[in-house]
């Protein structure tokens, strides 16, 4: 089985986000980067169903050469191989389109996204990549099994979950649940220095979306802590107003 995971470089949840240009640009200055968590459950995944050699899995980026030691922590979580597309993401349907114009050549019988990026929370790769791919897609998938050329797929709805079945190729996008991350090991970090990393060139893409402007949340209020019931509810009544 050919495997195809799209990995995104994300910044560290404990990184401090400010933006720059009047508030139209993300200021990555200090800004640690890492596997976004989701597409690293898909990565852990598809390095599952390729032990004992019944599959390989190439990772695949959006991004320019500051991407590549994300990249090379994919390879030596067990990544084969791996691809970088030269050119800062834009927008999803900029990723997607990259993306399917590297893999509709490429023959692969599944490929694997996160859910979504934690960095703008889109969700919109997968189903694209379907729709560019003309492949079946499934998004917020929390259990995925393969037998032969068939899939079985749990995947989230509200108050419940829905179980669906697809031949493959198809295009999925983990949640949790489908696959513990792993942590890549020294004979893995080794090795992935050596492991290939092809860098291609961008297709041009029209652009369908600008960000206007970027604003942060509220900064969060102080917190007041009490010793008894009657306390919050004088507080409540005196101060909140809310009883």
């Amino acid at each position: 089985m050919k495997i195809l995971v799209c990995i995104s470089n994300v910044p560290d949840t404990t990184s401090k986000i400010t933006f720059t240009n009047d508030n139209t640009l993300f200021n990555n200055t200090g800004v640690q980067y890492i596997i976004n968590p989701y597409d690293e459950i898909a990565l852990s995944k598809a390095v599952e169903l390729a032990e004992g050699g019944k599959g390989t899995v190439t990772v695949i980026n959006v991004g320019d050469a500051s991407t590549e030691p994300t990249i090379r922590k994919a390879l030596a979580i067990g990544a084969d191989d791996a691809v970088r597309v030269n050119a800062q993401p834009r927008d999803a349907w900029f990723v997607a389109n990259q993306i399917a114009n590297y893999a509709k050549s490429q023959g692969f019988d599944l490929i694997l996204t996160g859910r979504e990026s934690i960095d703008y929370n889109g969700a919109q790769v997968a189903a694209l990549l379907g729709e560019l791919l003309d492949l079946p897609s499934i998004s917020i998938a929390k259990k995925v099994d393969i037998q032969g050329t068939e899939a079985t797929i749990d995947r989230e709805i509200e108050g419940g979950k829905e179980v669906l079945s697809v031949s493959l190729p198809v295009v999925i996008g983990t949640a949790e649940g489908v696959a513990e991350p792993k942590i890549p090991n020294m004979r893995g970090i080794m090795g992935a220095r050596s492991k290939p990393l092809q860098v291609v060139e961008p297709i041009e893409v029209s652009e369908l979306a600008t960000i206007a402007r970027y604003e942060s949340p509220a900064p969060r209020g102080t917190v007041k802590l009490v010793d008894d019931v009657d306390q919050l509810v004088q507080l409540l009544h005196g101060e909140a107003k809310v009883i």
